[in-house]
């Protein structure tokens, strides 16, 4: 497919108003709902000055500042269409390697990181890559805060940090409370694809997803992991651990259909 053409501008998205729907007023009210275990630490790891230099030019025309409240995603893509909301992407290679290839689709994709983000960003300035835009800022909280419930056609998280050690197991990113409001916000008939090379977690992943009553598996009869879709390509990051003997799994589970 041809790659889409660059948009020089974007239009400053604006806010949305509030849901009113008994589901979504209990979702933000919830005792819990302003406080959760981050799954990521935040340290001063390396920065080259060519991705510091990126999110300085770059993040005004292709990042969306976090804001405390809903917000019209598409507004920054100046269209309306089917939108993937990635959780960490890392370096971004499989977000716009996806992203190019699918320019019928809109990709918003959340990193805290700031390497990763600038990398990105010089990517799609370079490679012109109009269906994506990138957010900087805790994915719980955008999640929570931006995203309308039902509004997005699939969510991508690939590799999540595993954090195997069995005491940090309560800072992974999969887990009942974060898998049920990405659920309340993937519309019906939509889909959540997890992926990780860490059996354990793996697991888990699966047993989180399993028991949310707004998913179901699309592997049947046996529900349990997926063969890899088409659309996420094999990274050097996975092939090395593959070639360690890192099996990869992946999760692909479609938001029920209500009625």
């Amino acid at each position: 497919m041809s790659r889409p053409a660059r948009v020089a501008h974007r239009r400053v998205v604006a806010a949305a108003p509030a849901p009113a729907t008994e589901e979504a007023r209990a979702l933000l009210h919830h005792p819990h709902a302003r406080t959760h275990i981050r799954s990521f630490v935040l340290k001063g790891g390396r920065v080259s000055d060519a991705q510091r230099a990126a999110c300085e030019a770059l993040y005004p025309r292709w990042g969306i500042a976090y804001r405390p409240r809903r917000m019209d995603l598409h507004a920054a893509f100046e269209r309306t269409a089917r939108l993937v909301l990635e959780i960490g992407f890392g370096m971004g290679e499989t977000t716009a390697c996806i992203a190019a290839e699918h320019p019928e689709l809109d990709f918003v994709a959340i990193e805290v990181y700031t390497a990763g983000v600038g990398t990105l960003l010089r990517r799609i300035e370079a490679e012109g890559l109009a269906n994506l835009r990138v957010i900087q800022h805790d994915a719980v909280e955008v999640v929570r805060d931006m995203v309308a419930p039902a509004s997005l056609h699939g969510v991508h998280v690939f590799f999540p940090d595993p954090w195997h050690k069995a005491r940090h197991h309560k800072r992974r990113l999969i887990q009942p409370p974060f898998v049920h409001l990405l659920a309340t916000r993937i519309a019906p008939g939509g889909y959540l694809h997890c992926a990780t090379d860490w059996e354990d977690y793996a697991e888990q992943m699966l047993e989180v997803l399993a028991a949310e009553p707004l998913l179901e598996n699309t592997v049947r009869p046996k529900q349990g992991f997926a063969p890899r879709p088409d659309y996420r390509p094999m990274t050097k990051f996975e092939q090395r651990g593959i070639r360690l003997g890192h099996g990869v799994r992946d999760l692909v589970f479609r938001r029920r259909r209500e009625g």
